[in-house]
């Protein structure tokens, strides 16, 4: 069974999440601090880590920094943070998914489920064998890299997982809900989940556009997204 390291310094929350996802089938390993955190890791390495922000010895940030330098496992971060801003943070830093306090033991459960999937490689869309060109913009999706003008893009993961699923289907609207079903592995998100926005603003960053003035990444309101040749795309 895959390892979840537990990084919550709440002995209350701790004690009845462990108990929740043991119940659902999860081995699970608390600890309460960063330090420890970081010495399984190093030692022990986990198939997922789950970590709360809010820890007595370090900020959560920092320690998701520390971490992704020294492991590849996929990372949940518990935050009461909510603004955009805070979520950027949190996804550039190396965060592979993230929810929002207060939240269920069955919400978290199908996260880590969702995550997991995903790094075993759970079905989707076949990949191309060659790779798709829309405008100035490359991207292979079997060599998972992508340049714009020639330049390399600096993208993470999830990044990378959304550029390519829009290139394979650029001048269609995608849905926000096919999104979150295939890109996310998230069929029953509410609307409110921010994460399609967070990381379209992230991706326009780093095409060098934005949302006042786009480019590649056309958004219809409460409808999807739609990745464009911003040379044949109507203004």
């Amino acid at each position: 069974m895959p390892l979840i390291l537990l990084v919550e310094d709440d002995v209350a929350v701790s004690g009845a999440l462990s108990r929740a996802l043991t119940d659902a089938g999860h081995v699970v390993r608390p600890v309460g601090n960063a330090g420890s955190a970081l010495r399984v890791i190093a030692t022990d390495p986990p198939d997922l880590v789950i970590l709360d922000l809010g820890l007595p010895d370090m900020d959560g940030l920092d320690v998701l920094r520390m971490l992704r330098g020294i492991s590849n496992a996929p990372v949940i971060v518990a935050t009461a943070r909510r603004s955009e801003r805070d979520i950027i943070r949190l996804l550039d830093a190396g965060a592979d998914d993230y929810v929002t306090k207060p939240f269920s033991s069955a919400q978290m459960s199908a996260r880590i489920n969702a995550v997991l999937r995903r790094g075993q490689g759970t079905p989707g869309p076949a990949a191309p064998p060659a790779g798709v060109t829309i405008g100035a913009l490359y991207v292979n999706p079997q060599q998972r890299s992508a340049s714009i003008n020639g330049r390399p893009l600096q993208l993470t993961k999830k990044e990378f997982d959304l550029l390519s699923y829009l290139a394979q289907r650029a001048g269609r609207v995608v849905s926000r809900r096919e999104l979150l079903t295939e890109v996310w592995q998230r069929p029953d998100s509410s609307g409110e989940d921010q994460t399609i926005d967070v990381h379209v603003s992230w991706l326009r960053r780093k095409l060098g556009e934005s949302a006042t003035a786009p480019r590649y990444l056309r958004t219809f309101r409460g409808v999807g997204v739609m990745l464009v040749d911003p040379d044949q795309a109507q203004p």
